[in-house]
């Protein structure tokens, strides 16, 4: 083995700069398709970054206007939707999981504790919230079933109200003033949506519809539907339509009646088509690949062509048909091999040295975020070279193995 060995290596000598440059064409090739996939999951990741405010099992829906004529009432009536159908959706539909409605108080509103004042937005929602929001609770609560049903004036404020407001002083029990009515302070929380979201307050739902003469108005009716797959996620929203168009009496079909935010299909949708970039990519990096391996396979042809006289010796000699090959598979092999794996190595230290430069840099961009390229991909390349290394040799190899001494004796 150590002479076969010593005999590639006296060979690859013998021809530097055409086994560099072969060696090149096929490193080259592994090196674009790990940055290839590095940059590939660095835009999916981004695009998940997008839906990190909200949970991606959930559906949002606002009432808007009409479009369709029903039931005798004509098109472009209002539609407003009220506590009843926030009830009917909680209590009756089966498959969600967490709901919750908002009555919008608009524009910010002027928060004050004791002398520290700001505007900030204020949010009225259902004690479910939490789960549509990703709402992370740092200190004491969210709102809770008995805020909402005594209607009491309690208040979860962000991180940023927090520092703004109370300065180093602890928030929870004490008393701020939103619009004249205060509130107590029963939690404080995180979002992962940024600063603009810890810019904000929580106050019961019911409290702000007695408080701003909000009657049983409600905004916004949102819902999580679990581990519900898309079939019974569909069959969930159909019903849901089905109640509030009854309840509302307008045609369930009416395209502009509701507005629907389907997070479960926007998700979808966007990481299907990021499989299908997947599949791209990896076509144009094995296809780079694929003509390096055409180079060592026509490089090794070569190869036998100028050492027939060699090979022919080496039969007369005695040399066996499986020992010839094996000269011509491993160091088709080791070539190969060799460079796909140093173009591996180089590929993968790219696309770190990336992701640290990104995370130097601070904030990264939100359609780019922490490039990588994962285990099983870098060991599917490592059997991709193997395989490449193997049929780029094999049929230079074959021709190698029947070669006859005789004839091979007379080539010049």
């Amino acid at each position: 083995m150590i002479d076969l060995l010593q005999e590639i290596g006296y060979g690859i000598r013998k021809n530097k700069l055409r086994t560099f440059l072969t060696a090149f064409s096929v490193g080259w090739g592994i090196f674009i398709l790990i940055i290839l996939l590095g940059a590939g999951s660095g835009l999916l990741n981004g695009i998940i970054y997008q839906f990190r405010d909200g949970a991606i099992n959930s559906i949002w829906i606002r009432p808007q206007r009409t479009s369709l004529a029903y039931g005798g009432m004509q098109p472009g009536r209002q539609l407003r939707f009220t506590n009843e159908d926030y009830d009917y959706v909680k209590n009756n539909v089966k498959g969600v999981e967490h709901v919750t409605a908002r009555f919008y108080l608009w524009g910010e509103f002027t928060i004050r504790y004791k002398q520290n004042y700001s505007a900030f937005d204020v949010r009225s929602c259902h004690p479910d919230h939490r789960y549509l929001e990703k709402t992370l609770i740092t200190k004491g609560r969210f709102l809770n079933d008995k805020d909402q049903l005594e209607k009491r004036k309690v208040a979860v404020i962000g991180t940023k109200v927090e520092e703004i407001l109370f300065k180093g002083v602890e928030p929870l029990d004490k008393y701020i003033t939103i619009n004249n009515i205060q509130y107590k302070v029963v939690g404080v929380f995180d979002d992962e949506g940024g600063e603009q979201e810890v810019r904000q307050l929580y106050i019961p739902i019911s409290t702000a519809q007695m408080a701003y003469n909000g009657g049983n108005r409600i905004h916004h009716l949102m819902y999580t539907v679990g581990d519900a797959s898309p079939k019974e996620n569909d069959a969930i929203l159909n019903e849901v339509k089905k109640n509030i168009a009854e309840r509302h009496r307008f045609d369930p079909n009416d395209p502009r009646a509701l507005s629907i935010w389907n997070n479960i299909e926007d998700f979808k949708r966007i990481t299907g088509v990021f499989d299908a970039i997947g599949i791209f990519l990896w076509v144009v990096g094995l296809g780079t690949i694929v003509a390096g391996i055409v180079g060592v396979s026509n490089i090794m042809l070569i190869s036998v062509k100028e050492r027939t006289r060699e090979i022919g010796i080496r039969k007369a000699l005695g040399a066996t048909p499986s020992s010839i090959v094996s000269l011509i598979l491993l160091e088709s092999i080791i070539i190969t091999a060799g460079a796909g794996y140093l173009g591996l190595l180089s590929g993968i230290g790219l696309v770190e040295l990336i992701q640290w430069g990104l995370a130097q840099a601070g904030e990264q961009p939100e359609f780019f975020r922490n490039p990588q390229v994962n285990i099983s991909t870098a060991l599917y390349a490592l059997l991709i070279l193997v395989f490449s290394g193997t049929l780029a040799g094999f049929f230079p190899a074959r021709r190698a193995a029947q070669i006859v001494p005789i004839e091979a004796l007379k080539e010049e």
